[in-house]
């Protein structure tokens, strides 16, 4: 009845890719928008800044929960529920006529980002294994980058001069995430993903739940793999948010500025596509030291104004943020005692302790600057961070062979 699994996983990944460019536009959608938002709803920028972390506020209470319901229902239906979460969510956005109204849009992104996020690795581990599988990440990973980058290019360029506001933009975001709900659906039937499970088993108790966090939390391993995600997240959201600032700060046009800041994003994508790839159980650890030290090494550089050594930087920041996410992620899910069966959970609780870091890295970064009138000190203190970031590869590597 149902076309096979592994025949059919391509065409899988596919959908799942399109659910997470969803909620890269999501992410994004605000930022090229904040000066009309704000005039529309007569907010200030504080209030604006509150609208935009809000979602991260509620992603680290919720993404531990969100993991258990998709260990529960699998990865077709639960990633059904994210995308349509992320469709209300923007279009609850469109449609907000205060402050309150358009912060409860955001917030509900919070719930329905951590199911996608947490849903992509445990539907990944389901259907690939050996380097197939860490290069299927890298790709869904390219997901959420190039929806980035459409929303930050088109808003201002073609959106805005077609469609006339603000509002029909996020409207046209949020068709877009119900067209990947919708292909999802249609796509996960067809191939007949999770149709072998049956009945849904009784809904975990909160006994049960706690159970399985401390059976999780018990592991070395894992306890290292969350502590490293609170560094990853504070490193790659901090310069992805301060970058452009960055560069303006050191000399450059805001325009210059803005296309220089690309280009760590075009980096990523094509890292994506090969560093996870090559992460294979033998040379993991290996990998992701050399990624952490590119990390350190990026937050040096970046503070050279000489061409050749920023540009450096640009792309060592490229690679290591959107490769060490994906790296560390394979990590977890393929620990002993984890695997495909409680992968949800473990994304769950890998995204509600690295969005700790992603609230701490802007927030850092702005603060120091603020005390320090420069970027030095915010860039000192990454490279520590990722020196940290590499003793840890090398604590998983120790246990890992043991």
């Amino acid at each position: 009845m149902y076309a096979d699994l592994h025949a059919s996983r391509w065409w899988l990944l596919a959908g799942l890719w399109l659910v997470y460019f969803t909620f890269g536009l999501s992410i994004t959608s605000l930022a090229p928008l904040v000066t009309l938002i704000e005039g529309d709803l007569g907010i200030s920028h504080a209030a604006m800044g509150s609208i935009m972390g809000a979602w991260q506020l509620v992603y680290i209470f919720s993404a531990v929960p969100c993991g258990v319901l998709l260990d529960r229902l699998g990865g077709r239906k639960s990633l059904v529920i994210g995308a349509v979460l992320i469709c209300v969510s923007t279009l609850g956005r469109a449609l907000a006529e205060d402050y309150w109204s358009f912060l409860a849009a955001v917030m509900l992104f919070g719930v329905g980002g951590p199911i996608v996020s947490s849903g992509a690795p445990k539907v990944v581990a389901q259907l690939f294994s050996g380097s197939d599988r860490g290069f299927a990440m890298g790709i869904y990973m390219t997901g959420p980058a190039i929806g980035g980058v459409v929303s930050l290019t088109l808003t201002h360029a073609v959106l805005l001069p077609w469609l006339g506001d603000w509002r029909a933009v996020m409207l046209l975001w949020s068709a877009i995430a119900l067209a990947g709900a919708v292909i999802w659906l249609a796509v996960s039937t067809w191939a007949g993903l999770d149709a072998d499970d049956g009945e849904p088993s009784a809904p975990l108790q909160h006994d049960s739940q706690l159970q399985l966090m401390q059976h999780l939390l018990v592991q070395p391993a894992v306890r290292i793999v969350l502590l490293m995600s609170v560094g990853v997240f504070l490193f790659n959201h901090g310069l992805n948010n301060w970058l452009p600032e960055l560069l303006r700060v050191g000399g450059m046009t805001p325009v210059a500025a803005g296309y220089w800041a690309a280009l760590p994003t075009v980096v990523g994508i094509i890292g994506s596509l090969t560093i996870p790839r090559l992460a294979t159980p033998e040379r993991r650890f290996n990998i992701l030291f050399g990624l952490c030290l590119a990390a350190g090494a990026a937050s040096l550089l970046l503070q050279s104004s000489h061409g050749v050594l920023l540009t450096a930087g640009l792309v060592m920041q490229g690679v290591a943020r959107a490769t060490l996410m994906t790296v560390l992620i394979l990590t977890l899910v393929e620990l002993p005692g984890i695997g495909e069966k409680h992968a949800g959970a473990a994304s769950g609780l890998f995204f509600s302790a690295a969005e700790i870091g992603g609230m701490l890295g802007p927030l850092g970064l702005g603060l120091i600057y603020d005390w320090q009138g420069g970027f030095g000190g915010a860039l000192a203190g990454l490279t520590a961070v990722s020196v940290l970031l590499a003793v840890g590869a090398l604590y998983l590597r120790r246990l890992a062979a043991h």
